[in-house]
């Protein structure tokens, strides 16, 4: 057992709850999850397996959620891991934190984690999705999320941040029928986030915090991403995922998952950047007032 507390955001997630807080049960001391009214079995079997359940309604974002668990829970440990319900962390994983969390000094305010992801059952070791390293362990009082619409991160307040090498996975195993419906609303984010990228619609003035070096590198990527052409661009980064950086090594889940998340939701989202623009042309205001009457984000 290490001095770690876990948060874990649920809605409805009968189907990952257990195997998660099984796996983290070798590591934690005490875990919360904090639920937004599941209307399935999310609480009793969290209830069940030990975790004590939080209900608090959905403000609309991960960050904002994650942010107020931690202003309003009692955790009495050095530690804090921010956990989804359809993560697990590898065993080779939980060795390491075993070996060397309890070693780390001081100046050490958080630990980025290596994560990989699953589809339709089975780890994917090509494309872009290995390997991806994140903060998600951190000391408390250390680290806040960002307020973003989207693609949210903790922020290192201060201190050093050290890199562990083992993974933990992305496993989602609902239908791929719930993927199509939850990429639909993320597309109507990311479209807002390109739109901010290009038209400025929010103060993206901010200190400046350490997220990360590959998070950093990813929305570097992401800035050029939002200066090429629609609909392209989304035909190009499917290429360079499933081509160039091999995803059709990982078979049929490997096509699947490029496809789906790397062409089909990239289109989707230029798809929506284009019926605003359509309408608002290259009016920053018109664009803020339809994002906040049409798709209900607030800027």
């Amino acid at each position: 057992m290490l001095d770690i507390t876990v948060i874990i955001l649920t809605k409805d997630e009968k189907l990952h709850i257990a195997r998660c807080l099984d796996n983290i049960k070798q590591i934690a001391k005490k875990v919360y999850v904090i639920d937004s009214f599941s209307t399935d079995a999310t609480q009793e079997i969290a209830r069940g397996l030990g975790a004590d359940v939080v209900e608090h309604e959905w403000p609309g974002n991960q960050a904002a959620q994650f942010n107020w668990a931690l202003d309003n829970l009692s955790v009495e440990t050095e530690w804090i891991l921010r956990l989804d319900a359809d993560e697990y962390l590898l065993p080779e994983l939980i060795q390491e934190l075993h070996e060397k969390l309890p070693e780390m000094g001081e100046d050490v305010s958080a630990l980025s984690l290596s994560l990989a992801r699953a589809f339709c059952g089975k780890i994917l070791h090509h494309g872009i999705v290995n390997n991806v390293k994140i903060i998600r362990l951190f000391r408390k009082g250390r680290a806040r999320y960002e307020n973003r619409i989207m693609d949210e991160h903790l922020s290192v307040l201060y201190g050093e941040t050290v890199e562990l090498e083992h993974q933990f996975i992305d496993d989602n195993r609902l239908p791929i029928g719930h993927f199509v419906e939850k990429h639909n609303n993320y597309a109507t984010r990311e479209a807002t986030l390109l739109l901010d990228a290009e038209f400025h619609l929010t103060d993206t003035a901010s200190l400046p915090l350490d997220h990360g070096r590959e998070v950093e590198r990813k929305r570097a990527q992401k800035a050029r991403y939002a200066r090429m052409p629609l609909f392209w661009r989304a035909f190009g980064y499917f290429i360079y995922r499933y081509i160039i950086k091999l995803g059709f090594l990982d078979g049929k889940e490997g096509f699947l998952w490029d496809f789906f998340q790397g062409w089909w939701y990239r289109t989707l989202v230029d798809a929506k950047i284009y019926e605003i623009k359509k309408k608002c042309g290259n009016d920053r205001d018109k664009i803020r007032a339809l994002l906040e009457v049409e798709y209900g984000i607030r800027i």
